[in-house]
């Protein structure tokens, strides 16, 4: 069975077949469509089993396909198998959890809300992705029925946002002095603040871990140090560790620290995976035609501290920073009709889908963007308006988080962008008696610095297609909110085009 479901996942032939498009107008004639009926019986097969947050396959080999709204992603291992065995899916706690539970290979190595929502349905909301530690929208939540469940868990179903608890810091230069909290348990003493979990592939091109930067370690003696400073990192790996027991005695509730075995066995199983979107329904494979999208390339991207610095330049290289970090699909610029496709109707169609990838990939290199009000940035530059572009904070080449740690706050975390179902939190400066009021202090409640207040690092961007909604509190419900959110935040000016555009281009990451 293992032996066909690895033929099957391997049988990738390009196929037309007839369909309708939710852009045509009612009454329209179908427009045809690009399909892939192998990928769409692997896809399926491998759903029901292999994604499953416990149990299934106990490996699984490389590119497996994974069906989302676009169309499909694929994970690709160095060791060359997904090795189900080992200490990531196993529960090393009291509560039942693993690190897969909240990080599932069907949904970019994170969470959905439509996949938590399926485990609530199966289980009536007693899977361990629900416990009250951080499951919940308070620990303190009634759980005792289905229906309290559903209530007590709706920040993780609605949003697949797990709950952070994290006091101010001792000595920090700012006070909590009111919260208004929807469901009545934060205080000082434990803020709770609603995030994504992160991606758990892709993380060989990290240059921060977590969303706060808080498992991201300073040392001395570190080689990754930012220039001109002495501010110098611990290893990826011994960072990974760090976090990987941390979040074994935190989410899953382990008793004691986890050994250094299990630590570097989950370490080495995460960095080893690389995940992107391989297959988008409007334009097929992405690495038709000479592209360099897709897992395979991914995995093989040059990656280190600082390459390709927006401030510095590139620090092995000595190279200026390049706006143009983002090329793999220079080759579809000017996409001729694909005759590897045989119809023609739909030849014309993928070779227009095609060129609006490249002209999204364009404008994210090039669209000019007015940067101001972004601490972190204007301030420590003295500039109150820095000319730049997307990759002026996505920089690294083909992956497209920042190179070197820069947590940045470009106001997802405001009081005017707070929803009813986030905290608010009103903070105070001990020495200016300034105020702010934000959903989530981010950096600050690690640094206790003023200014760190709402400051987040970047994601990585590959696999954006599969892992919906975004930043870091789900306030994105899509790509277009996405850029929805860039333009309006920094007046871009973006026609409908160029939205369009760019949300082409990211849903092919």
């Amino acid at each position: 069975m293992r032996n066909e479901l690895i033929i099957t996942a391997s049988i990738l032939i390009l196929t037309a077949c007839g369909g309708s498009s939710s852009d045509d107008p009612a009454g329209a004639a179908p427009q045809p469509t690009i399909a892939d009926p192998a990928l769409e019986q692997a896809a399926a097969m491998f759903a029901a089993t292999a994604f499953a947050p416990t149990g299934g396959l106990p490996a699984l080999p490389n590119l497996v396909p994974t069906a989302n709204e676009f169309g499909f992603a694929a994970t690709f291992s160095k060791t060359g198998v997904i090795d189900r065995t080992g200490p990531f899916f196993q529960s090393l706690g009291i509560n039942g959890r693993s690190c897969s539970s909240c990080h599932i290979q069907g949904e970019g190595w994170t969470i959905t809300p439509s996949g938590v929502q399926q485990r609530f349905e199966t289980t009536d909301g007693n899977d361990p992705i629900f416990r009250l530690v951080d499951g919940s929208n308070s620990p303190k939540a009634d759980v005792s029925t289905v229906e309290a469940r559903r209530t007590a868990y709706s920040m993780l179903l609605n949003k697949a946002l797990i709950r952070v608890g994290i006091g101010i810091p001792d000595g920090a230069e700012f006070e909590l002095v009111a919260v208004d909290d929807p469901y009545g348990y934060a205080s000082a003493k434990e803020l709770s603040l609603f995030r994504r979990p992160l991606p758990t592939a892709n993380m060989d091109f990290l240059s921060t871990v977590m969303w706060d930067g808080r498992e991201t370690i300073l040392d001395p003696a570190g080689v990754d140090c930012v220039l001109g400073t002495t501010n110098c990192f611990a290893t990826l790996h011994f960072t990974l560790g760090n976090q990987t027991n941390s979040a074994t005695v935190g989410h899953s509730e382990a008793p004691l620290p986890i050994s250094d075995l299990q630590r570097k066995a989950i370490v080495d199983f995460q960095t080893d995976l690389f995940t992107a979107q391989i297959f988008d329904r409007d334009v097929g494979y992405l690495t038709s035609q000479n592209a360099r999208g897709g897992v395979v390339a991914l995995s093989s991207e040059a990656f280190y501290f600082g390459i390709n610095d927006t401030l510095i330049g590139d620090y092995r290289t000595q190279a200026p920073f390049t706006p143009t970090a983002m090329k793999m699909y220079e080759a579809w610029t000017s996409a001729s009709p694909d005759l590897s496709i045989g119809n023609a109707q739909l030849r014309d169609r993928v070779a227009a889908a095609r060129n609006a990838v490249a002209r999204g990939q364009t404008l994210f290199n090039a669209k000019p963007i007015q940067i101001r009000d972004v601490k972190g940035l204007n301030d420590a530059l003295a500039i109150p308006t820095i000319p730049g572009t997307c990759t002026t904070c996505h920089n690294s080449p083909n992956v497209g988080n920042h190179s070197v740690p820069l947590p940045l706050d470009i106001g997802l975390a405001d009081a005017s962008r707070r929803t009813p179902d986030m905290p608010l939190y009103t903070l105070r400066h001990k020495t200016s008696g300034a105020t702010v009021q934000t959903t989530d202090p981010g950096r600050a409640l690690i640094s206790g610095k003023w200014n760190d207040i709402g400051r987040f690092k970047g994601p990585i961007l590959r696999g954006l297609a599969t892992r919906a909604p975004y930043f870091h509190n789900g306030s994105a419900k899509d790509l277009h909110e996405a850029v929805e959110f860039y333009d309006t935040r920094f007046g871009m000016g973006l026609t409908v085009d160029e939205k369009n555009d760019l949300v082409a281009f990211l849903r092919t990451l």
